[in-house]
């Protein structure tokens, strides 16, 4: 009687590792993606592949390794990770000036990319931009979502949500 509490500590421990190594292997499958482009193979194998690449093979491994883990193991994960990510994440609460600079941030992208095309007619230097502008300038999006912090995100998702109202 005393040994199978170790063995099942020890077989839960073994299928924790394991389920831990079928989901990391299938979140970098999208990685493989350049090595198939790069491949000889007809066109539509590539394009196939790619896309299981990328939106199909994480998902199934993500599944196979929560069977092998079980729900205990899952939820030790997901508890580990939410300890990780948590730090991260961005106050729900910001100060006025944190809230007005990251609206600034938020909206010198969403200007640039909508007048962008109107305006290279008019301005030779627009019409050839190089692509680390672009990136600069999404990358600039992302980082103000974290600026504006929590409060911001819950507005941003009541944007796509029909019933939600404004409270003061």
């Amino acid at each position: 009687m005393n040994t199978a509490k170790p063995e099942n500590t020890q077989n839960s421990r073994i299928r924790l590792i394991v389920g831990t190594i079928i989901l990391v292997v299938g979140f970098l499958s999208p990685l493989l993606i350049p090595w198939v482009t790069s491949t000889d193979w007809s066109m539509s194998l590539k394009s196939l592949l790619s896309g299981l690449l990328a939106f199909g093979i994480p998902e199934i491994f993500m599944l196979i390794a929560i069977g092998v883990m079980g729900k205990p193991g899952y939820e030790l994960m997901k508890e580990k990770a939410a300890k990780f990510i948590k730090p991260l994440l961005p106050p729900d609460t910001v100060s006025r000036t944190r809230y007005r600079i990251g609206l600034i941030l938020f909206t010198i992208p969403l200007l640039f990319g909508f007048l962008e095309p109107y305006l290279g007619h008019f301005f030779e230097g627009l019409k050839n931009i190089p692509i680390g502008m672009y990136l600069a300038f999404d990358l600039l999006f992302v980082i103000s979502l974290f600026v504006l912090g929590g409060d911001f995100w819950d507005k941003l998702r009541g944007l796509f949500d029909y019933q939600a109202r404004i409270s003061k």
